[in-house]
């Protein structure tokens, strides 16, 4: 079987609810990295046989094959298809590995994987939300589902609670999580450690056009104290909005390519796709799964967590990246090192291949080897993805 290999990956800086990215329709945000990959590497656009992108609302702007929209809203050629794909929080990471997938099988040979996600345009839950106000169908579960798992409805708030409880974590320990998030981003961005991943983006300021290169959402200023003054989800319980990942708008992508792709296009890789798995398990817990599908990917890969340099779990949730290191006995100092969603933001569909553009290129800062990347997802799903940088 041919190998995969990463040879871009570049993602926007974060931008806040409403913030300096809003005023920038989704297809013209995917559309600005899609060019900046094709750039950066000087690949013919013509030469790209498929663009995948990740999209959880596909709704508004964002619907109607949201994909193939970002295409046209590029410069790469109308003889390029694309496709969205919805694996809800994983969605582009789950690109990365339909990409790499169709790489290895020997199907195509240049492929993206991409991701986006305006979650001020397009907001959560509005896909839903907008049929529920209009009184059109029931919902996307049907009483059967409900009745399966004896539940009125899932969400992800009660699932975070309950993977807090199991594992005992403790309010204190979500809010210390929550600044080191904080803290890790605001130094990496000091240190100018996301300059090679971020892609500038334009926008218009009070004071004339600007560049966005810096994530918007990192608390420089933030404390122990400040983060635990913020209002509980429910009276009593730990997550807050403190200590969970921000509403974000952003977009990401991944050029991932064959060995003979690389001889054909003159590329240098930056890094090859080792391993991929995808699980799921319980919906109602949800966001547990990615302790289970670590295991798996490892155990496939003939690897122990010990092998891994680097690891990128989201921080949809603080208590979601703390159970995940106390299942896998990991090493803290080797989680998240330049912050997670936390501070730098969650924009859903994009943030699988916004971990990857972090993970790859942190990984080659540091002189490491190999990362491993999970993503929790709705559904109870995870994905994981392990490379190794070249």
């Amino acid at each position: 079987m041919s190998e995969a290999f990463i040879v871009e990956a570049l993602r926007t800086a974060g931008g806040r609810r409403n913030g300096k990215l809003s005023g920038i329709h989704p297809a013209d945000l995917g559309a600005i990295v899609l060019d900046a990959l094709v750039d950066r590497t000087g690949i013919d656009p013509a030469s790209v046989e498929d663009v995948i992108v990740g999209c959880v609302t596909q709704a508004g702007e964002q619907g109607f094959a949201f994909g193939r929209n970002a295409l046209l809203a590029s410069k790469l050629p109308t003889s390029v298809p694309a496709v969205t794909i919805d694996r809800q929080c994983g969605s582009s990471q789950q690109a990365i590995q339909f990409a790499a997938q169709a790489v290895m099988s020997g199907t195509q040979d240049v492929v993206i994987a991409a991701g986006v996600e305006s979650m001020s345009r397009v907001p959560m839950f509005s896909n839903i939300a907008l049929h529920e106000r209009d009184g059109i169908g029931i919902g996307p579960f049907s009483p059967s589902i409900k009745q399966r798992f004896g539940v009125a409805g899932f969400s992800q708030f009660e699932g975070a609670e309950m993977i807090a409880r199991k594992y005992g974590l403790s309010r204190d320990a979500l809010d210390r999580f929550a600044l080191s998030s904080h803290q890790r981003a605001a130094a990496a961005t000091e240190a100018g450690a996301f300059a090679r991943e971020i892609v500038p983006v334009p926008f218009v300021a009070p004071g004339g056009n600007e560049n966005h290169t810096r994530d918007e959402g990192i608390r420089y200023d933030a404390t122990l104290e400040a983060i635990g003054s913020v209002k509980l989800l429910r009276e009593d319980g730990v997550i807050s909005a403190g200590n969970a990942s921000q509403i974000c708008d952003g977009a990401s992508g991944v050029l991932i390519v064959s060995a003979q792709a690389l001889k054909v296009h003159n590329l240098k890789p930056l890094a090859r796709v080792h391993a991929m798995t995808v699980t799921a398990g319980d919906p109602v817990i949800m966001l547990e799964e990615p302790i289970p599908a670590t295991r798996k990917a490892l155990s496939r890969a003939g690897m122990n967590i010990a092998d891994i340099d680097l690891y990128e779990v989201n921080e949809a949730f603080a208590s979601v990246p703390l159970a995940w290191l106390q299942a896998l006995d990991a090493n803290p100092d080797r989680l998240n090192v330049n912050g997670g969603a936390i501070a730098l933001g969650h924009p859903l569909g994009a943030s699988g291949a916004k971990l990857m553009a972090t993970l790859v290129h942190a990984l080659r800062a540091r002189g490491k080897r190999y990362g491993l990347q999970t993503m929790c997802e709705g559904g109870g799903m995870a994905n994981v993805t392990i490379v190794e940088a070249l």
